[in-house]
């Protein structure tokens, strides 16, 4: 058991090479299939005029080079990495798909048959990850999403920092963790006061979590005039921490973009890989 599929949409920007690194950290872990393919905004339709009726045309003009760009980083990062390049195998290994459609919709429809997909973390560069490409991944696709960090990280998953809220939210993004959980040398369950919805708490989590072989420390920690997201950020960077363990959306989407919440400030600000499922 464990992330053996690993879907990476790939795009052209900056955090690509941070987020294939992370991929090729987690294919590392458990001798996966890594599977690329080039991501790209739906593009529109122009209409011509001409004497009889309109005529839409496609807007095609650069698409086929992005493919190729994206095909050829994908590739050449596989290749430089040690990650041969074939059809799925037992072992450690990737292939690109051709002609995948256009749209952030495809992420979530083709991730259904993964096991995990990553992406770069959304920031506020227009040409960088976008936000509807991680939302489409968390809510169409069922599988969880590894957020990559915009700077490389050594090591992942190591250290782990599960943020417990008690939520459904959080506990599914807990079990579909548990092949990580179950490799990392340490795992602190943190759950900050103020932040959680009724349910069990951190240390009846930690318990069951013994009975899978996983030990872990429950920690309860005050806000101190912080947001949930900013004490949860702050808590992994003072225990060390290279994986985050974190349900998507426990508040809806449109309320997080009204008043923010925990999910929006770790997006926006985490400097850790992050591991979310709604």
């Amino acid at each position: 058991m464990g992330f053996k599929t690993i879907l990476v949409p790939t795009g052209r920007h900056e955090v690509m090479s941070s987020t294939l690194e992370t991929a090729v950290l987690l294919g590392q872990k458990f001798d996966s299939y890594i599977e690329g393919f080039a991501l790209r905004v739906a593009m529109p339709v122009a209409f011509a005029t001409g004497d009889v009726s309109a005529m839409p045309i496609p807007w095609e003009a650069g698409l086929e080079e992005d493919e190729k760009h994206s095909r050829g980083l994908f590739e050449s990062f596989m290749q430089q990495h040690g990650v041969p390049c074939g059809a799925p195998t037992g072992g450690l290994s990737s292939s690109w798909l051709e002609n995948a459609p256009d749209g952030d919709q495809f992420v979530g429809s083709h991730g259904r048959i993964f096991d995990v997909i990553v992406l770069g973390r959304p920031g506020r560069d227009r040409n960088g990850p976008r936000i509807t490409t991680l939302e489409a991944a968390l809510f169409e696709s069922g599988r969880p999403v590894l957020i990559a960090t915009p700077s490389p990280r050594p090591q992942m998953g190591t250290n782990v920092l599960i943020a417990w809220n008690c939520s459904t939210e959080q506990a599914t993004t807990t079990a579909l963790a548990m092949p990580l959980l179950q490799k990392a040398g340490r795992v602190i369950v943190l759950t900050v006061r103020g932040g959680t919805v009724p349910g069990p708490t951190g240390e009846q989590l930690a318990r069951c979590l013994a009975r899978n072989g996983v030990r872990s420390e429950p920690m309860t920690v005050e806000l101190e005039g912080r947001s949930t997201g900013e004490t949860i950020l702050a808590h992994a960077a003072s225990l060390n921490c290279d994986l985050l363990i974190k349900g998507a959306y426990t508040q809806s989407r449109l309320r997080q973009m009204i008043f923010g919440g925990a999910t929006r400030h770790i997006l926006a600000n985490a400097a850790l890989p992050v591991l979310m499922a709604h």
